[in-house]
């Protein structure tokens, strides 16, 4: 079989420890072309994954490369641009979070992929974790009954011990990153707590601030209620003032409480009413701390999905239904009231 052609847009952190090894490791892959506006991150990253060509304008990679898949790894502010353009190609997308800066963008992505025919998925990898995916079975399920509430957070000290700029990274500029802690772990939790509850967010409360970072004009600590369609209320926290990651989410239902990720051997643990409960060792989930970077399984799945034309997990409306939870909250903290998006989702 032929090998799929791809091409990585933006050469840092995300495409440095996910895109770029997991293509790698990928037998149906080639990887033929990396672009970045610095060209030496581009240069570095083809030496080390097999000499792709180097580009530093990502129009000239597409239009020069006949390629099949293009990776999105850029700041936030051109995930809609590249991912258009691509689409527009002929070229599969697979895009990072968020998937956009506004619902406009995310419409227009959705609309380039579909015209295309080709597919366009968000790098949600909180979907692919074990113990999420165990979770959404025994919610499905039935086992644990009726749902009640959660608490879902995602916080760590910030990405300047995670970006190749450090603390001069685009994350803490509001004109490139467009939204801080929100956008940068947020979205994980909104579009977790969607996949695991199979319902959607409608309404949206939240308090978001910028206090534990200097120099930025992006949020770095935020706490959301949300509710559910079906009246399910819950919180999440986003914040980069953790000084250790947290990276949790606690379901109570009407048999069981499910912890997820809450404990450091077993990453979800089903307390019972009847007393019982039950560990479950499925794997450590991702983590920017020493020793977390463990595969995704987004690239598997999203080359799988062209190979064999499946859909994807995450496509273009999952991921704008994600993102529309977090552009409700920075209206919530605007208004100072509760906002409906219900009408805005896909």
């Amino acid at each position: 079989m032929k090998k799929l052609r791809v091409g990585v847009v933006g050469c840092g952190s995300i495409a440095k420890f996910r895109h770029l090894p997991e293509y790698h490791a990928n037998q149906n892959v080639e990887l033929v072309a990396l672009c970045d506006i610095v060209q030496e991150r581009a240069e570095h990253a083809s030496e080390q994954y097999g000499g792709g060509k180097v580009y530093t304008d990502y129009k000239e990679m597409i239009d020069r490369e006949e390629l099949d898949i293009v990776s999105v790894c850029t700041p936030n502010y051109l995930h809609a641009p590249v991912s258009i353009y691509a689409s527009k190609a002929g070229v599969n997308v697979l895009c990072e979070k968020p998937m956009a800066t506004s619902k406009e963008e995310a419409d227009e992505m959705i609309a380039a992929a579909k015209e295309s025919g080709k597919k366009l998925m968000i790098a949600h990898n909180q979907r692919f974790v074990p113990s999420h995916q165990k979770a959404r079975q025994l919610i499905e399920s039935g086992e644990v009954g009726k749902i009640y509430s959660f608490r879902t957070a995602f916080g760590h000290p910030g990405p300047e011990g995670w970006s190749v700029d450090g603390k001069d990274s685009w994350f803490f500029r509001k004109e490139e990153a467009f939204i801080g802690a929100m956008g940068d772990l947020g979205v994980h939790k909104s579009d977790l707590m969607r996949y695991l509850l199979g319902e959607e967010i409608v309404e949206v409360g939240a308090f978001i601030e910028t206090s534990a970072k200097q120099n930025t004009d992006v949020d770095d600590t935020a706490v959301c209620v949300l509710k559910t369609e079906s009246g399910i209320v819950g919180t999440l926290a986003a914040s980069w003032s953790y000084k250790r990651e947290d990276n949790s989410t606690i379901i109570y239902a009407e048999k069981a409480v499910l912890r997820l990720e809450d404990d450091p051997t077993h990453s979800l643990v089903v307390q019972y009413a009847t007393g019982e409960t039950v560990r479950y060792e499925l794997g450590r989930i991702q983590s920017n701390e020493s020793g977390g970077q463990t595969g995704s399984h987004v690239i598997d799945h999203f080359v799988a999905s062209i190979i064999e034309d499946t859909e994807v997990l995450v496509d273009g409306n999952e991921g704008k239904n994600s993102l529309m939870v977090i552009l409700g909250a920075l209206e919530s903290n605007e208004t100072k009231k509760i906002v409906n998006i219900k009408n805005d989702l896909n």
